[in-house]
């Protein structure tokens, strides 16, 4: 048996097809598939159920593949501490972001991180939250950054800062009148959201109340964009007088545009806002590298008023 072997089991329950799997482990179909065999022929018992169209774990399997997971994630424990007698700002260092922060903070983080930590090499990922925790807990990434809540077992959170979500709307529009918006003036208008599975949007159904019931009572007022928008797209979109949308402070530069098509107004007061925080691991050795990332943050211009909390919890 080997930790080689753990891992295809836990790719293959979790694709539940050879081909996909073996992709993902970057091997091919019959090696992936000879290793499964190779396991099962060892424990004596059949670890997944296969037909035609699917690929998926017997009970027995289920309970190997969850074992196996525990294994896994232990052996990248071993990793972090023999990083600990290294040279902790030597090493690279895989940083993952949601959508909704990674390319309006990489883009101003990066350079920072280098001029700080200039022998550091960085390996940069963008993902959905539920991705980047998996990865994290896998040992793929190191230290991700994210939108409160988060919680997981044996991960230190750390608020760096909270930025307030402002209304994206085209100069001509009629609430740009408006000083402040208030969440019953978005009843009134085709608002733009990501789709589901974004944080983002739940985020601001929850912190919008009157939205989250417009959506509810009149589907057409609330434009949902396709699956696997971003931002960026939303902010095109509003360009293209499609209706307006709701966005961090940190992604309403307009600057990209020419003079007269976008304006972001802030919301009256209780104003809606998000937390963004870093996680890693507990057993992470390398806080000076942790350090590296969040001073480099602390600095940056987002557009935001940064108020560091430091708050940390596992």
């Amino acid at each position: 048996m080997t930790l080689t072997e753990l891992r295809y089991v836990v790719m293959l329950a979790k694709e539940q097809h050879f081909g996909r799997a073996a992709e993902r482990c970057f091997v091919s179909q019959p090696t992936l598939s000879i290793a499964v065999k190779k396991l099962e022929g060892e424990l004596g018992v059949a670890l997944f159920e296969r037909t035609k169209s699917r690929v998926q774990p017997t009970p027995v399997g289920e309970r190997v593949v969850q074992q196996a997971q525990r294994v896994i994630e232990q052996t990248s424990a071993i990793k972090d501490l023999a990083e600990e007698g290294k040279d902790q700002l030597s090493s690279p260092l895989a940083i993952g972001a949601i959508f909704t922060i990674g390319p309006y903070l990489f883009p101003k983080m990066i350079p920072r991180i280098r001029k700080n930590a200039a022998e550091m090499p960085l390996i940069i990922e963008e993902g959905y939250t539920a991705t980047l925790r998996k990865r994290l807990r896998n040992g793929e990434l190191d230290v991700i950054i994210i939108s409160l809540p988060f919680t997981e077992p044996d991960v230190v959170t750390q608020v760096l800062y909270e930025e307030p979500l402002v209304v994206l709307m085209p100069k001509h529009h009629p609430l740009a009148a408006k000083k402040t918006i208030s969440a019953k003036d978005l009843n009134e208008s085709d608002v733009l959201l990501l789709g589901d599975g974004h944080c983002f949007r739940d985020q601001i159904l929850e912190s919008c109340v009157g939205l989250r019931q417009s959506l509810e009572e009149n589907r057409s007022s609330v434009r949902t964009a396709a699956e696997g928008s971003s931002l960026e797209t939303l902010r095109h979109m509003v360009a293209s007088d499609l209706g307006i949308t709701v966005v961090p402070q940190s992604a309403a530069d307009t600057s990209q545009y020419k003079d007269g098509v976008l304006v972001w107004r802030p919301f009256a007061s209780p104003v809606p806002s998000r937390k963004v925080a870093l996680a890693w691991r507990a057993s992470f050795p390398r806080h000076k590298a942790i350090d590296s990332v969040r001073e480099s943050i602390l600095s940056c211009d987002l557009n935001v008023k940064i108020k560091p909390v430091g708050t940390r919890r596992k």
